[in-house]
């Protein structure tokens, strides 16, 4: 994975943003943690994974990658506002079902809102990583993914989304 890469995308799609909406990366803390526990409900959803109760089968593989990377934008994003634009990241180990890690993934991003350090950061990166290795995801799918959605959220912003 060219983390370098991504994180130079989404500083450029960071800037666009704050530019058209007059806002800072200091103001946005709260906000992109907020985004980024919306979008891990969102993949939640879509997987299924929690749905006891139900007998659905999980939303099609596009669609639960697709929300995926959603989740990787904000991490990156929310790395670039601490200056930690780190070239690699490890799988953090984890044995449990599915609904486990999401739960550990909550966990992890509610600790990285008081404890902004580097660990705590690669913590939450990494768990996230897990996940999609747990999702089946290869690096170079969530790398297409996202250089995909990432031109998808720059349209939205022109067409004032």
């Amino acid at each position: 994975m060219n983390w370098k890469t991504l994180y130079d995308m989404q500083h450029q799609l960071d800037q666009y943003i704050q530019s058209n909406h007059q806002v800072t990366s200091d103001q946005l803390f709260e906000r992109k943690i907020l985004a980024l526990f919306v979008e891990l409900g969102e993949l939640a959803n879509e997987t299924r994974c929690f749905k006891f109760w139900s007998i659905k089968e999980p939303s099609p593989r596009e669609v639960i990658l697709e929300e995926y990377v959603d989740g990787i934008h904000f991490i990156l994003s929310l790395g670039l506002d601490a200056d930690y634009k780190v070239e690699k990241v490890d799988h953090q180990p984890y044995q449990g079902d599915l609904t486990g890690l999401f739960n550990q993934l909550y966990r992890a991003i509610d600790y990285y809102r008081d404890d902004r350090s580097k660990e705590t950061y690669l913590t939450v990166f990494g768990l996230f990583l897990t996940l999609g290795e747990q999702l089946g995801f290869s690096a170079e799918e969530i790398q297409l993914a996202y250089i995909e959605k990432n031109k998808v959220n720059f349209k939205r912003q022109d067409e004032h989304y």
